[in-house]
């Protein structure tokens, strides 16, 4: 993923306008964050805002999903699922832009009172801090890939292979990064821990 510094500013106009420009967090239709960021960044080119909305974000981090049969797929999972982060220096053009793309929700701000009548105010934007920019980035940047399987602790396992084949027992330790896990397998009527692959099991609950 992009991150806020990894892209070369193209000019020293570019420079003055990013000494300006602020990053705001957008709140999304669920699982539209990719969807919003493709239409917003079209939005931009045809509405000619480029120079007032210079980026548009989904921080990710790198995820690594164990299948049954042990093999790797790896993917990015979201950050903040439900937001994505606009650099923009604000003014009323810019943020009808913004706000007026499909599937957005509004800005996460400051939510202001009418002065008459009923129904919610207008939020108002809250840029964020520099530091929390910086700590969303290098968070999505540095993190070790977190790796998933779909097995818990508690989890009801059949084991498919190997000596134990066909015993049945219960999930009591998961070690994602060596593709192994702990059961507990009655044998001779004791439960006893037996350590399998992923791949010799399957969850029966």
């Amino acid at each position: 993923m992009s991150s806020v510094t990894d892209e070369s500013l193209e000019s020293n106009e570019q420079l003055e306008l990013d000494t300006s420009a602020r990053w705001y967090a957008v709140q999304v239709a669920s699982g539209c964050e990719k969807r919003v960021k493709a239409n917003l960044e079209q939005r931009i080119q045809t509405l000619d805002v480029a120079d007032r909305i210079l980026r548009v974000q989904i921080p990710q981090t790198p995820t690594v999903k164990i299948r049954k049969d042990g093999s790797r797929q790896h993917s990015e999972e979201k950050v903040f699922p439900g937001y994505v982060l606009v650099q923009m220096i604000m003014d009323d053009h810019a943020w009808q832009v913004v706000k007026n793309t499909p599937n957005v929700i509004n800005f996460v701000g400051a939510e202001q009172k009418r002065r008459y009548g009923r129904g919610r105010g207008h939020v108002k934007p809250m840029p964020l801090s520099p530091g929390e920019v910086e700590r969303i980035f290098k968070q999505a940047e540095e993190q070790e890939p977190v790796i998933k399987v779909d097995m818990a602790v508690g989890d009801k396992i059949l084991v498919l292979s190997g000596p134990f084949k066909e015993f049945e027992g219960e999930v009591i330790e998961v070690s994602p990064e060596r593709s192994k896990l702990k059961a507990l397998l009655s044998i001779f009527g004791r439960d006893t821990p037996v350590e399998l692959e992923f791949n010799q099991v399957e969850k029966t609950n």
